[in-house]
C-alpha cells in the first residue's frame, strides 16, 4: 500500500473540518475517497463541494456508515459522529478489517470502551483516538518534564480550565447536544476529553474521585456545564480540576507541584520554577522558621511545533503505511474517560468514587437518566469550529 484510501463518517462540524483537510491534500499519503452522513442536507452540501473541487467522481457518498464500512472503498475510516457511535462503529469497522482513527471522546461510559478495546487489540489493525491537543508543544515538554522524574515526585496538580465558553445556540444547534440520551454528557464528554487526557497523561491517573457536576447551571441543558472535582493519587499527592462553558473570559491554568519545583501551564507558553534545595531537603533542614527554598522560573523553550488535528492523521498515516507511532493510541481513550465516568458518579451518589470504576454502576445510573432526557427538535445547523478550542494553531476543532 502507498496510500491510504479513508473514509469520513459524519459530516457536521468535526467531519466537515475533516473533509475538507483531506480533500485539499493536507494529510501526506492518505486520499479521501468515501463520506457517509445520515442527513441529507450535509450530503447536499458534500454533492457541493465535491463539484466545486472537481471531485465528484472522486468520492463515493452514503447515508450510512456500515455501507460506507463494507463498500471496499476504504482502507481506513476517520469516526466523527455523536458519542455513542463510536465504540459500536469502531468494532465495526475494525472486524471488517479497516484502520481506525476514532474522534474523541472514546466514548459515552466505559463498558462499551472496554469491549471496543478488547476488539482493536486483537484486530491487528491501526487504532488510533484524536488526541489532537498532545501535539501542543506546551504539554509535550510538560509530558517529558513531569515524567522523566527531573523535578521530583508529584505533590499536587491543579487544573482550572474555564476557556470552553458556549453560548446557549451552540447547545441548540443539534438535537443530540447536551442531553443523556444523545450526548451522554456535557463539558466533561464534549470539551474536557482533551484535557482530562493530557492531564493523566502528564501526571497519571488517580485512584480516587470526588465532584460536584452541576446541571444546566449556566445554559438551559440537561447535562452539566459547571464541574468542580478533587482527586488524590497513589503516593499522596493530590489534584483539582475545575471546569466550565459559563465562564468568559475563561482561564486555562495548569500547574503540576513537584518536590523540586513546579511547572505553569496555559496552553501557549509553559513557565519553570526549580527550587534551589528541593522542598523534603529544605523542610528538614532549614532552622530559620519562616523562610523557604529559593528558586529560579525561567520559560520552558519548545519546538514550537503544534500541528493539531493535521499532525495526527499525519501519524495515523505514517503508523499505517509505515509502522511509525502514533500520537494517541486509542486503547488510551479510556483513560481519560474512566475519570470523566467517575465525576459524574461521584456527584449522582454525592460520594468519592474509588478507582477502578464501578461500570456496572455507571451505567445504571446513566440509563436513569437516558430514560427521563428530553427530546430536542435538530435545528440543522453546522457550526464553524475555527477558534473554539482554546488554542491559537489555525488548525482547531
Amino acid at each position: 500500500m502507498d496510500i491510504v484510501r479513508i473514509g469520513v463518517l459524519g459530516a457536521g462540524n468535526m467531519g466537515s473540518s475533516h473533509i475538507e483537510n483531506l480533500m485539499d491534500g493536507k494529510v501526506p499519503g492518505m486520499k479521501l475517497t468515501a463520506v457517509a452522513d445520515r442527513k441529507p442536507s450535509r450530503l447536499e452540501w458534500l454533492a457541493d463541494l465535491l463539484k466545486e473541487k472537481n471531485y465528484a467522481d472522486e468520492i463515493a457518498t452514503f447515508a450510512e456508515a456500515s455501507d460506507l464500512i463494507h463498500s471496499g472503498k476504504v482502507d481506513a475510516v476517520l469516526i466523527a459522529v455523536p458519542h455513542y457511535q463510536h465504540p459500536p462503529l469502531t468494532i465495526e469497522a475494525l472486524n471488517a478489517g479497516l484502520h481506525v482513527m476514532c474522534e474523541k471522546p472514546a466514548g459515552v461510559y466505559t463498558k462499551a470502551v472496554r469491549e471496543m478495546n478488547a476488539v482493536a487489540e486483537k484486530s491487528g489493525k491501526i487504532f488510533a483516538i484524536m488526541f489532537n491537543q498532545r501535539t501542543n508543544c506546551v504539554y509535550r515538554k510538560m509530558h517529558e518534564i513531569v515524567q522523566s522524574g527531573e523535578m521530583g515526585k508529584i505533590r499536587r496538580t491543579n487544573w482550572l480550565i474555564t476557556n470552553w465558553y458556549r453560548s446557549q445556540s451552540y447547545y441548540d444547534s443539534g438535537a443530540w447536544r447536551a442531553t443523556w440520551a444523545g450526548e451522554g454528557g456535557g463539558v466533561l464528554l464534549n470539551q474536557c476529553p482533551h484535557n482530562l487526557d493530557l492531564w493523566q497523561w502528564i501526571c497519571g491517573m488517580p485512584v480516587r474521585v470526588r465532584a460536584f457536576t452541576h446541571n444546566g447551571m449556566w445554559h438551559d441543558i440537561e447535562v452539566e456545564d459547571d464541574v468542580t472535582a478533587y482527586v488524590e493519587y497513589d503516593g499522596g499527592a493530590t489534584g483539582v480540576f475545575i471546569t466550565s462553558t459559563g465562564d468568559t473570559p475563561g482561564t486555562n491554568r495548569f500547574e503540576v507541584l513537584m518536590d523540586g519545583g513546579k511547572l505553569v501551564c496555559d496552553g501557549e507558553k509553559l513557565l519553570r520554577y526549580d527550587l534551589e534545595t528541593p522542598e523534603p531537603e529544605f523542610t528538614k533542614t532549614y532552622t530559620g522558621g519562616f523562610g523557604e527554598p529559593k528558586y529560579v522560573m525561567t520559560e520552558v523553550e519548545t519546538d514550537g511545533e503544534n500541528p493539531q488535528h493535521l499532525g495526527v492523521l499525519t501519524k495515523f498515516s505514517d503508523a499505517i503505511l509505515n509502522g511509525g507511532p502514533l500520537v494517541a493510541p486509542g486503547v488510551e481513550g479510556i483513560r481519560g474517560l474512566t475519570i470523566s465516568n467517575a465525576m459524574h458518579l461521584s456527584s449522582w451518589l454525592d460520594k468519592t468514587i474509588e478507582l477502578p470504576l464501578d461500570e456496572d454502576l455507571f451505567l445504571e445510573e446513566l440509563k436513569k437518566r437516558q430514560a427521563v432526557s428530553r427530546h430536542k427538535e435538530d435545528a440543522g445547523v453546522t457550526l464553524s469550529t475555527v477558534g473554539s478550542y482554546g488554542s491559537k494553531a489555525k488548525d482547531k476543532e
